[in-house]
């Protein structure tokens, strides 16, 4: 099981053969080490106390251990002292030092044919529509439009928002991030991959989606609605109550 990625795109966890899987540590082990990780960089970011410190780099230490039990890394067993190191060194103070999930963008395109513009990526082979990280100076529409011209040469308009998905939470990886995914219609523009982040580009079918295909079952029936015109609402990842006792398999929507 790896989680690929690359530092232009978000990354998806496949397995050994290459096909799309869900995480395969106990998602809550994953969720639960991420979020006390988080508080406790959080609090070493805004506390000058010693005794906090101490306190915070504890709780940080017990985060580790977890992550490490969750396992599932890329490169074999996860080190706990490794993970610590590296979340300390990701400590800022402030403001600046307040953890958050990331953020990633992702566009939804379709053509007068009812087709969904789909790429394949390079750090993966993983078939999905345009994605990236969000990018300082950008909104969210603007980083859509740019991801779609970078990875397939299409120029595009932002329709609207059609999904807001938490992917730790889902499964499909180990970043924390939320994924915001827009639906755009293209006004110009040549079909051409990126030559260094993807693979290959196309215009899909409903009934003709390549494999493999990332998350499909999560966000291919509301963009393909979209696409052929129909109001959707947007999806979303649904309170739970309580939310740190137990993970749920979320139903499509």
């Amino acid at each position: 099981m790896a989680a690929v990625g690359s530092d232009t795109h978000p990354p998806i966890v496949t397995d050994e053969a290459g096909s799309v899987s869900p995480v395969t540590a106990p998602p809550d082990l994953l969720r639960w080490s991420e979020a006390l990780a988080g508080i406790a960089r959080t609090g070493l970011a805004f506390t000058e106390n010693l005794y906090e410190r101490e306190r915070f780099e504890e709780v940080l230490h017990v985060a580790a251990d977890i992550r490490a039990a969750a396992g599932d890394a890329a490169d074999g067993p996860v080190d706990a002292a490794a993970v610590m190191q590296e979340w300390m060194r990701q400590v800022g103070a402030g403001v600046a030092g307040y953890v958050t999930p990331k953020v990633a963008v992702g566009a939804v395109v379709g053509n007068d044919r009812g087709e969904l513009l789909l790429v394949q990526r390079a750090d993966s082979g993983v078939w999905l529509y345009p994605t990236g990280w969000a990018d300082v100076g950008y909104s969210a529409s603007e980083v859509a439009v740019k991801e779609v011209l970078e990875e397939t040469g299409m120029e595009v308009e932002p329709v609207r928002l059609i999904a807001v998905l938490d992917g730790l939470r889902l499964g499909f990886t180990a970043v924390p991030l939320y994924s915001l995914v827009f639906h755009c219609r293209v006004v110009g523009g040549e079909l051409r991959a990126h030559p260094l982040e993807c693979l290959d580009v196309g215009w899909f079918a409903e009934h003709a989606l390549p494999e493999p295909l990332a998350g499909a079952a999560r966000w291919s029936v509301p963009a393909f609605r979209a696409i052929r015109g129909e109001t959707v609402d947007v999806v979303f990842d649904p309170p739970r109550h309580p939310p740190w006792r137990r993970h749920d398999e979320l139903p499509s929507r």
